[in-house]
């Protein structure tokens, strides 16, 4: 180990401890992978937008961001009930599978969706992170956004020609925790949120709303039309330096424990 190595492990070190201090230490990350429940045609083993996958599909990367504020990493292997959410903090659902995907999609149900409501309702924090047409299951993932005054729409939009990175570069970005010293995020192939009731825009281009937010009881719900910080875009290993998708990480991350009782 050289120096350079040395000093940065001390700097980790120090930083989940005062982060421990803050009460991020308790907080247990929850990562659905009964919606979300692809399968490598290559290897046969489970993949895509899972805390294990190390390659561009993965959330490895955002689960190490997690981890380094403290942070405890889960995955919800079943469906959503009482028990499987009765000892997680912060759960994320992220794109729920079409048939293309899983011949045999586990498609969130009508007692799934009370389980959740009622688990944000006590003070859960709900991510929900969708994707663009052809690749999320609408229906049934809306009729959960129904509980929270959010639709999710089956749009594609900043669609990327082949690396064109700006056509997906959002620069006008709102004063928001989640934004906080970040001037330019990168999301690509997203779809659009309506909002109704008490549920509030966060992220607006072109008159289409990207990133939605609301408060259920105690409870906080997060949604955003994209899987957006998976490995591929997380940092600068395809991105352009002047992206801060990683920046952003460490914003949502915060902002979401932080919500966290």
């Amino acid at each position: 180990m050289n120096i350079d190595d040395f000093h940065r492990k001390i700097a980790i070190s120090l930083i989940m401890y005062f982060l421990a201090l803050n009460g991020f230490a308790q907080k247990i990350v929850g990562l659905d992978n009964w919606y979300n429940h692809e399968t490598n045609p290559k290897t046969g083993k489970i993949f895509h937008y899972t805390w294990e996958d190390t390659q561009n599909s993965g959330f490895s990367q955002l689960g190490d961001v997690f981890k380094l504020h403290g942070a405890t990493l889960k995955t919800i292997s079943g469906r959503a009930e009482a028990k499987s959410l009765s000892d997680i903090d912060v759960y994320i659902i992220v794109d729920p599978d079409t048939i293309s995907e899983n011949p045999i999609p586990n498609y969130i149900q009508k007692d799934d969706i009370v389980a959740i409501s009622e688990w944000v309702k006590t003070g859960g924090i709900l991510l929900i992170l969708a994707n663009d047409r052809p690749n999320c299951e609408f229906t049934h993932l809306n009729q959960l956004g129904k509980e929270f005054g959010l639709h999710f729409n089956p749009v594609t939009l900043n669609p990327v020609i082949d690396k064109k990175w700006d056509m997906a570069a959002e620069t006008n970005l709102p004063k928001h925790p989640l934004f906080n010293g970040v001037n330019k995020i990168y999301m690509k192939e997203v779809c659009s949120i309506s909002v109704s009731g008490e549920a509030k825009k966060v992220l607006v281009d072109d008159n289409q709303t990207y990133i939605a937010e609301t408060t259920s009881g105690k409870g906080f719900v997060l949604a955003v039309g994209d899987p957006w910080l998976y490995n591929e875009y997380i940092d600068h290993a395809m991105l352009p330096g002047d992206f801060e998708n990683l920046k952003a990480a460490n914003n949502l991350v915060q902002y979401l424990l932080s919500k966290s009782r």
